[in-house]
């Protein structure tokens, strides 16, 4: 799901949802913004950077849930700016065995 997802930001297109015969009757599709892609589409570049989330539910109750950004475009590719300094961008990587455990490993 990661590597699918930074390569639809690299390419600008959406891939179509995979293994969904119909949409689920749980979720209220005509009150907001959210929809299957029944087939691929162009993700045109906006104001803001693309981000995108991927979530993996393991069956034995590990789950973990990614928030992906686009990077900033880098000196000398197309549309790039030339006076924003590109920094590096590092994860920081956070486990706990509870919340409680978590947030005080994130206070050190």
């Amino acid at each position: 799901g990661v590597i699918k997802m930074v390569m639809a930001m690299r390419n600008g297109k959406l891939p179509a949802t995979l293994n969904v015969d119909e949409p689920s009757p749980h979720i209220d599709w005509e009150s907001g913004q959210v929809r299957l892609l029944t087939e691929a589409e162009e993700w045109p570049e906006g104001q803001r950077p693309r981000r995108a989330a991927v979530s993996s539910f393991g069956i034995s109750g590990t789950n973990a849930h990614l928030i992906l950004e686009e990077a900033p475009k880098a000196p000398g590719e197309p549309d790039a700016e030339a006076s924003v300094p590109v920094a590096p961008v590092l994860p920081v990587v956070l486990s706990g065995k509870s919340g409680v455990a978590l947030r005080a490993q994130a206070g050190r």
